[in-house]
């Protein structure tokens, strides 16, 4: 039989691995079985269910391997309990927050016997003294990592320089602040999200088409991830000479309606030729259902993420295009990571980019119907 096993692109050697098994990763094992780490994780453990073949698969390569999982006899020995806190804006039934909380309540269940508690916390995301003052909370306890959303750029950089000066490592989700120090990120590239809505969006517009920014009022700064996605979106402009195109930034209340749909009225009024727009935030439907009131069909709509609503509008054709970005593997990759790096003591990916992700009303049937 050959010394080594390959899989996809990758060559593991056995007789090396059996050597120090203590470098073998999950991950490792999991790929070399052609199963999910979940799984590898279940056999491990005896517990959940787990078919037969796939369990075969696993044991077939633990066998190979001469695999003895003494990490994790090393973390249960310990008897240490660790605390990640989960910084998140709050939110309602259905909200994009939602799908990454329960990323985080998957990756609780899953790794509780690593003795991993996972506390959350929350904030107003559109009021930034919120942030700050759950983050000076969150300090003065002491946890042993933080998880979270750096909405607000400037006070995200002054949570971490408080973090770091207690050692207390953090991990990014959902978007990035590259200067602030974070042991991990799981997200979109949220510049190049942007410059791949405007390739989609604008594509074909003619030369005198005006464009809507849609935006929600927020106390204190623009969203981080806001930012970084306009500016993909500015960047395509610029590379592809498109400067002649007006754009109109529009600002829309996030709990008035009847507000929102005054101010949208009087942007119609007031320009012609409005022939695409796009919101960078999760809340699309709230343009889509302006628009079709104000029987704006013709307008070309893209926004982000897989809220029941914003999909309700891509299925009915209101909303041309939806980006999505696997908010609950965000989450979920996060604890992950860090159980791999805290507890294992084993290295792990920095930056991780979650796949751009393009729905349209021909495909998105599929999407949400898929089971891995």
């Amino acid at each position: 039989m050959r010394d080594c096993y390959c899989v996809r692109t990758r060559i593991y050697d056995f007789s090396k691995m059996k050597e120090s098994n203590s470098k073998i990763r999950i991950k490792d094992i999991a790929e070399l079985a052609g199963v999910s780490e979940g799984t590898v994780d279940r056999v491990l453990h005896n517990r959940g269910e787990v078919s037969a073949k796939s369990r075969e698969q696993v044991e077939k390569v633990l066998t190979e391997i001469n695999y003895s999982p003494n990490l994790i006899a090393r973390s249960l020995a310990s008897k240490k309990m660790y605390r990640f806190v989960c910084l998140i804006p709050e939110h309602s039934s259905a909200d994009y927050w939602e799908k990454v909380e329960h990323g985080f309540d998957m990756a609780a269940a899953e790794y509780l016997h690593y003795n991993i508690v996972l506390e959350k916390r929350y904030f107003n995301q559109f009021d930034a003294s919120t942030f700050s003052a759950v983050c000076a909370e969150i300090s003065e306890s002491l946890p042993d990592a933080v998880l979270m959303a750096p909405i607000f750029r400037d006070e995200t950089l002054q949570f971490a320089q408080g973090l770091k000066a207690r050692n207390i490592p953090f991990s990014f989700i959902d978007s990035m602040i590259e200067e602030a120090g974070f042991l991990t990120y799981y997200g979109q590239n949220s510049f190049q999200s942007g410059y791949v809505a405007a390739r989609l969006l604008l594509q074909d517009l003619p030369a005198d088409s005006k464009v809507i920014f849609l935006r929600t009022m927020r106390k204190g700064a623009v969203s981080n991830q806001t930012l970084a996605r306009k500016s993909g979106f500015l960047q395509y402009i610029e590379d592809h000479g498109l400067q002649s195109l007006e754009l109109i930034n529009v600002e829309m209340n996030d709990k008035d309606e009847a507000a929102n749909l005054k101010t949208l009225t009087e942007v119609f009024e007031q320009h012609e030729n409005i022939r695409a727009a796009i919101s960078f935030n999760s809340k699309v439907y709230r343009l889509a259902m302006h628009l079709q009131a104000l029987e704006h069909s013709d307008v070309r709509l893209i926004g982000y993420d897989l809220l029941d609503e914003n999909v309700k509008y891509l299925q009915q054709g209101v909303v041309s295009f939806l980006i999505a970005q696997r908010p609950d593997k965000q989450a979920y990759l996060t604890v992950r990571d860090l159980c791999t790096e805290l507890i294992f003591k084993q290295k792990v990916n920095r930056v991780n980019y979650m796949p751009i992700d393009i729905l349209m009303k021909e495909n998105i049937e599929d999407y949400l119907h898929f089971r891995e």
